[in-house]
């Protein structure tokens, strides 16, 4: 069963979601600071972090973002209290997988926790493909890529949107249909997170990223990646 790490500095909350999951049969691990929290997080032996956002020493945003920055795919839940004014652009465009406001009902909070984890089963499948345009080499078995011979940096949301519309080659694939496949957040109130990360990843495979011509927008509709040798 997986582990899951709660990083709530509410400790009355914190207890209840524990004893919730670990009826359920989850492991779980806690932590009342963002420093303590970012440090399990980081020590590789947690499937899936439930993460508040005000919280002392670093807060939910900070947490998420080392986190990414270390390479750390885990799916993240951002914790948040009703009426709390957050900004999920940011928290999402951080790496956060989801949102759930406090406080939750065990079910839903499940249901989130299952979804994340059945995510992020998905992205750690291996393609036993290669992806080579110009001078890019995407090799999705080894989830690496290397421009002309040197090995640059993807982040793990643009590599996973890069791993759907590669297995979807050729055809259109639509904003909505990303968030769900890679974020996961069928709430989420616009597109600029994909787009943005369509940049990211046009910025390593197009010739001009001003023109693309491997991962090309069908207005109104998605993106579509073309195979180009």
């Amino acid at each position: 069963m997986a582990t899951i790490l709660i990083v709530e500095d509410e400790i009355a909350i914190a207890r209840v979601m524990k004893d919730n999951l670990e009826y359920e049969g989850y492991r779980v691990q806690m932590a009342h600071d963002g420093k303590t929290g970012l440090a399990l997080a980081l020590s590789g032996q947690v499937d899936l972090v439930l993460l508040d956002i005000m919280l002392p020493e670093m807060n939910g945003y900070d947490v998420c973002r080392k986190l990414r920055e270390e390479g750390h795919t885990t799916p993240v839940i951002m914790l948040t209290a009703k009426g709390e004014e957050i900004d999920k652009v940011l928290g999402l465009e951080l790496g956060a997988d989801d949102y759930v406001t406090k406080p939750v009902g065990v079910r839903e909070l499940l249901a989130r926790i299952h979804a994340g984890l059945r995510r992020a089963a998905y992205g750690t499948q291996k393609v036993d493909a290669v992806l080579e345009v110009g001078q890019a080499r995407i090799d999705f078995g080894a989830f690496e890529a290397v421009v002309a011979g040197e090995v640059v940096h993807l982040s793990p949301k643009a590599f996973g949107v890069l791993k759907l519309l590669f297995e979807r080659l050729g055809d259109v694939v639509s904003r909505n249909d990303i968030l769900e496949h890679v974020w996961g957040y069928d709430a989420f109130p616009t597109t600029r997170t994909v787009d943005n990360h369509i940049a990211e990843l046009r910025a390593v495979l197009e010739v001009d990223p001003s023109q693309p011509q491997c991962i090309v927008t069908v207005h109104g509709v998605g993106y579509r990646l073309n195979h180009l040798k």
